[in-house]
């Protein structure tokens, strides 16, 4: 079973509204919700409800201007694509409406990330192409 959210209830509700905007985009996480395109996150809530978008460079200085806010730092570490959204702008649905858009489109132009699944088949087709050309060896040594 799924770990309960321990991300403060309103700022959840006012992150699944925000993700409801997109029609194309489900909320994924249990106890730190997030969505990601095609492997890749592009926002989350922390743990104090703080909100982070990933934006593109330019974007991400203007925004950073605009709203007086500073890159996202989780573990003591910079996340240098992410920015924190304020509480104030979370709040404002409609005016954020707008980044989520942009933080979708720009990690919809990564290219995608393979999954797990396709590295497993591979690994097995690998593993086929060793064991014929193991049978291919035992027909030379039967031919001599």
């Amino acid at each position: 079973m799924a770990k309960a959210s321990e991300v403060p209830a309103d700022k959840l509700a006012l992150y699944e509204k925000l993700v409801a905007t997109n029609p194309d985009v489900d909320r994924k996480g249990a106890s730190m919700p997030y969505t990601s395109l095609n492997g890749h996150m592009f926002s989350f809530l922390t743990k104090t409800g703080m909100l982070a978008l990933r934006l593109p460079d330019d974007e991400r200085e203007a925004f950073l201007k605009k709203h007086k806010t500073k890159l996202c730092e989780q573990h003591g570490t910079v996340m240098k694509e992410y920015v924190e959204v304020p509480d104030a702008l979370l709040k404002k649905t409609q005016q954020l409406k707008k980044y989520f858009q942009i933080s979708c489109d720009y990690v919809g132009s990564l290219k995608p990330k393979p999954t797990t699944r396709k590295k497993k088949s591979a690994k097995k087709k690998t593993s086929k192409k060793k064991t014929a050309k193991k049978k291919t060896t035992r027909k030379t040594t039967k031919k001599r």
